[in-house]
């Protein structure tokens, strides 16, 4: 009778074992990414991971830095996927990453990736007006060519853009006008320019693609927002228009990275690992530019990332 019961606890002990052996990995990820675009390059992921348990955790980018600082002695997720590189040169200094070298990084173009590996960058985004040219008609205004034609009064509360201090659009496109018109000889002091901007702001939104979709809602004239995001509410049937401001549009890179006191270290190298494959790629280049794709195409050649 012993006997038997010292089988049965050993059997168990045994299935117990079995069980986590086959347990899939699991890593815990912080994403600045839109929804759309995650969403498809999750399906990518999963089919190349099946056996990675991937958590994600979306925020605007501010959330998200603001997340991570008060983490920071006890953090809650493994890594960083598709967040601002200027908020990751401002965690740098703080000791907040892990130097990686993905595997197969190499073939992406160095101005993508820092020096001593504290972060990969994947894609870029270009700042971008998403013009309601159905609103346009029925309020008998022009087309706007860039932020000066925004200040004309009779695009009062018809604009909206980002909120600088939660999205990373936001922040791109202030800090965009501030460098085209605060220190140019000749040109007006960016922060007065802005204070003149925001008499026509009808609302300041938390998400940079939140503009463009209201707009091509039809609930604003002109939202301030990114180039994607754009071309998709455009492919939808919606009736807008892209518009790359005349006086020039800023861009930002969005890079990976792992985070200090990763609980699964393991598996958050295994995702930077996939994160910069050909097949997440692609997929990158789906919805904007990736960091494989940009080499030698146009504009994009003239991108700095330091």
């Amino acid at each position: 009778m012993k006997r038997a019961g010292i089988m049965v606890v050993v059997g168990i002990m045994a299935m117990c074992l079995a069980f986590n052996a086959g347990a899939a990995e699991k890593v815990t990820v912080y994403t600045s990414l839109e929804t759309d675009e995650t969403v498809k390059y999750l399906e990518a992921a999963r089919r190349d991971m099946p056996d990675l348990e991937i958590n994600i955790i979306r925020l605007s980018t501010g959330e998200l830095g603001a997340r991570m600082l008060a983490e920071k002695d006890n953090p809650q997720a493994d890594l960083v996927w598709g967040w601002a590189v200027t908020g990751m040169e401002e965690f740098i200094p703080k000791g907040m990453f892990v130097p990686y070298k993905p595997k197969g990084v190499e073939k992406l173009e160095k101005r993508f990736v820092h020096p001593k590996y504290q972060y990969v960058g994947i894609d870029m985004y270009i700042a971008a007006f998403c013009v309601n040219t159905k609103v346009l008609q029925e309020k008998g205004l022009p087309m706007p060519k860039g932020w000066n034609d925004l200040l004309d009064p009779r695009f009062k509360g018809l604009v909206t853009m980002p909120n600088p201090v939660a999205s990373g659009t936001g922040f791109l496109q202030i800090s965009s006008i501030l460098q085209m018109y605060g220190a140019k000889q000749g040109k007006e002091d960016g922060w007065e320019f802005l204070k003149k901007l925001d008499k026509n702001i009808g609302q300041y939104i938390k998400s940079g693609s939140r503009p463009a979709k209201m707009t091509a809602a039809g609930e604003f004239a002109v939202g301030a927002s990114f180039d994607f995001v754009v071309a998709e509410q455009k492919k939808q049937g919606f009736p807008v228009e892209f518009v790359f401001p005349a006086e020039g549009a800023g861009y930002e890179v969005e890079a990976n990275a792992l985070l200090k006191g990763a609980k699964n270290p393991k598996a958050a190298k295994r995702f930077l690992d996939w994160a910069v494959t050909e097949n997440a790629m692609k997929e990158y280049a789906k919805f904007g530019s990736s960091a494989e794709f940009m080499g030698n195409k146009g504009p994009h050649s003239s991108i700095k990332v330091s």
